[in-house]
């Protein structure tokens, strides 16, 4: 393959370069992986990784800075398409996005769960950033819901806390086990199950 040389071509292919690693990563683990493996699935010379990536580490945080952003860029789609905050569509539509995102594509969540956590704290970053976000989207829509008396009185933080955990775990669950359930049942039942621990009785 030629090399690269007009802006949109060099974009193109970092692009390509970056989901084959995400296949790689997610089907090898990023310990067994190498630099070789990734040229090999993107068809690409092995020296022509290194013209966008000094290393197998570089690659990887870039790959995990793309997931991390699209995931927010597909959460933050869902909650401005569904109104009011105080309103309880809005925190379904942010469930269900995001476990839309991850049936999409399962090598994400290998990438997010798997070797994130067994790589330390360099690459538990990407983790933090990205549960950050979503805590502070559920963390808002508690403070509106708490506003209009539809959310109990407590730390609005802990619960969004609480619901993002469970979000995870289930994402997580749901890659070692596959449960058979579509995104849109997994999250009503998730916003069901919360709901009835933190509406005003």
């Amino acid at each position: 393959m030629r090399r690269a040389v007009s802006p949109e071509e060099k974009d193109a292919r970092r692009s390509d370069i970056l989901n084959a690693a995400k296949r790689v990563f997610a089907r090898k683990g990023y310990q067994s992986t190498t630099i070789a493996d990734i040229a090999k699935a993107a068809k690409l010379s092995y020296g022509s990784i290194y013209w966008y990536f000094d290393s197998k580490e570089v690659l990887f945080h870039a790959l995990m800075e793309n997931e991390e952003q699209a995931l927010r860029d597909h959460v933050t789609k869902a909650l401005t398409e569904h109104g009011d905050l105080a309103e309880i569509t809005p925190l379904k539509a942010a469930v269900k996005a995001t476990f839309e995102f991850f049936e999409a594509d399962r090598a994400v969540v290998k990438l997010l769960f798997r070797d994130s956590y067994a790589l330390g704290d360099r690459f538990e970053k990407h983790l933090f950033h990205i549960y950050e976000g979503f805590i502070n989207d559920i963390e808002a829509m508690v403070v509106a819901g708490q506003k209009d008396g539809k959310v109990i009185d407590a730390p609005p933080r802990v619960v969004a806390f609480c619901v993002v955990s469970l979000v995870g775990q289930l994402a997580h669950r749901r890659l070692i086990t596959d449960d058979g359930l579509s995104a849109d049942v997994v999250a009503d039942f998730v916003v069901a199950f919360v709901l009835n621990g933190i509406l005003p009785r």
